[in-house]
């Protein structure tokens, strides 16, 4: 058997969204939310050479989730899906990630935008967005390709935007 693994966050990420369902379900949906990165003082020096990119990947933890689902329902379609097909926070391991807008770099603080994080997010780990790495072509889109509520997101770009929408 494995061994368990931990992780030490290394920031935190603050928002105005205080609750989940408060929260955009996906930042592309919310382009006006904004947020800040803390990152620990000891890991700064990891912050060279980011401010040359445009967008970054936010790895964290859903603090706030509890327990798991093996079938949950997504937030734009009516039925039950496998976890690992949809991108909800009831997950064994609660890992959640996010691609986010940099604005700017103050020191130890990013401003970032098109945020979906709860504010007080562990954060556990910063990844570059490399369109030529990121981007694939001739992709499918399982499920979502026909999902109940993908028009609405078409037809209203992104609204419903927040989980307490899909109540």
């Amino acid at each position: 058997m494995m061994q368990p693994i931990t992780y030490d966050p290394i920031g935190v990420i603050h928002t105005p969204f205080k609750e989940q369902a408060s929260t955009p379900i996906q930042g592309v949906f919310s382009p006006e939310s904004k947020g800040e990165v803390e990152v620990f003082p000891r890991y700064v020096d990891g912050l060279k050479n980011v401010t040359g990119f445009s967008h970054l990947i936010l790895i964290y933890h859903f603090h706030l989730a509890q327990g798991y689902s093996l079938l949950t329902k997504p937030f734009l379609d009516n039925e039950s899906k496998g976890i690992f097909s949809i991108r909800h926070f009831k997950r064994p391991n609660h890992i959640g990630l996010s691609v986010v807008r940099l604005y700017e770099i103050k020191e130890n603080i990013l401003d970032i935008g098109e945020v979906d994080i709860v504010d007080g997010t562990p954060l556990l780990d910063i990844k570059p967005y490399v369109p030529d790495f990121d981007n694939r072509l001739n992709m499918r889109n399982g499920w979502y390709k026909h999902a109940s509520n993908k028009s609405e997101y078409e037809q209203n770009k992104g609204l419903p935007q927040r989980h307490e929408d899909f109540k």
